[in-house]
């Protein structure tokens, strides 16, 4: 398992590559874009993908170029919190960072000429006794004994070894921008509003920048709202507490991401003979627990320890496998849960809805936020 090539130039390709070449194995990485992609903005780093990248030394620099949080806030509409998750003590904190300057700080860790620009696959040819060779679409070729795919929720390499996509769309739409704080107020602390309008969320950046998101119920691929722009925003969200319509006032246009909201379901199995799926490529995750991000950096370390501890890639795979398959699979579900009832819109059950959050016992809180943010190998 020495030659190593991994599809895909995001966040679960870089971050499985740099653990890869800290273990000593040769590593390419190949991105059909001709540089980093930005789209996202903002990222969140949760605690237990703090926990994972501090094995290879990478959680310093997330430190030093990331805003830190210890909570984050749920609020109603006029600015009342009802529920704040607080993180227990024995974790990491929280951090938000721009995702350009996590792209950049990732690719810093990496032995210089590893990543391939341009290079979009378009075929695959694996033997399971012997090797793979990956044809791209400029005619060029690679071999190795093992591939990664990495390349997201629309990943070319899954769609070439499996049976079709299982996309399932949630059932509203996002938008997402940076925007400078100019005069606006703002603790380090992530807030999320939820209201009868939809879901509007806060999360401080370095750098005097917020980023923000927005989410709001709707048809797939509504042309209404693939229309909008940041004023329709505003004056969609214009009610909220500040500083939700000062931060869509000085938002931009150019700088507006706009995508529904989709997942799929986990795979049946995350490997395919010498190809091995992570990240969204493997189980797109819905946004609402922050974790899609948390959960790719998860798998990338952790399929760096399998293969270190396995001679034989059916060994490492199968047992990367068992380590995800369960954990996986529940924040999945969970995700999708959290996202129906933060989108729930009809006033009288926002206001039972919010009631009842606020009551959840400290204990349970507590719990939660152990089950989500411990991380093991």
């Amino acid at each position: 398992m020495n030659n190593v090539i991994i599809i895909g130039g995001g966040i679960a390709g870089l971050c499985a590559a740099i653990s890869l070449q800290k273990i000593g194995l040769d590593v390419k990485v190949y991105d059909k874009n001709t540089e980093p992609t930005v789209a996202g903005a903002g990222i969140i780093i949760a605690p237990n993908a703090m926990q994972a990248l501090e094995l290879y030394g990478i959680s310093k620099k997330i430190k030093k170029f990331g805003n830190e949080s210890d909570g984050f806030n749920l609020v109603s509409e006029k600015g009342t919190t009802f529920n704040k998750l607080i993180i227990p003590t024995c974790y990491p904190k929280m951090y938000s960072i721009h995702r350009k300057d996590l792209h950049q700080l990732l690719l810093s860790e990496l032995k210089e000429d590893t990543v391939k620009w341009r290079k979009e696959c378009v075929k695959i040819e694996q033997n399971e006794e012997n090797a793979l060779k990956i044809v791209f679409q400029d005619g060029s070729e690679a071999l190795g004994n093992i591939l990664i795919a990495a390349d997201g929720i629309h990943s070319i390499v899954r769609k070439q070894v499996t049976q079709g996509d299982n996309y399932r769309y949630a059932g509203y739409t996002c938008w997402r921008g940076v925007t400078p704080t100019k005069n606006l107020s703002l603790t380090n602390d992530f807030i999320e509003t939820w209201g009868t309008n939809g879901r509007f969320g806060i999360v401080p950046l370095p750098n005097n920048e917020v980023y923000w998101y927005a989410l709001i119920n709707a048809k797939a691929r509504d042309t209404k709202y693939k229309a909008y722009t940041t004023a329709d925003l505003y004056n969609h969200f214009k009610t909220y507490h500040n500083p939700i319509p000062s931060i869509l006032q000085n938002a931009s246009d150019v700088d507006m991401i706009h995508r529904d909201i989709i997942d799929i379901t986990p795979m049946k199995q995350f490997f395919d003979k010498r190809i091995v799926f992570i990240g969204d490529a493997a189980h797109a995750l819905t946004p609402n627990l922050g974790q899609g991000a948390c959960q790719a950096i998860e798998d990338a370390i952790i399929l760096a320890e399998c293969i270190k501890n396995n001679a034989y890639y059916r060994q490492a795979f199968t047992e990367f496998e068992q380590k995800r398959r369960d954990r996986i699979e529940k924040i999945s579900n969970t995700a999708w849960k959290v996202g129906k009832m933060a989108q729930i819109e009809s006033k009288p059950l926002t206001i039972v809805r919010n009631k009842v959050m606020k009551r959840i016992p400290k204990w349970i809180s507590e719990r939660q936020a152990h089950e989500l943010y411990k991380f093991h190998l």
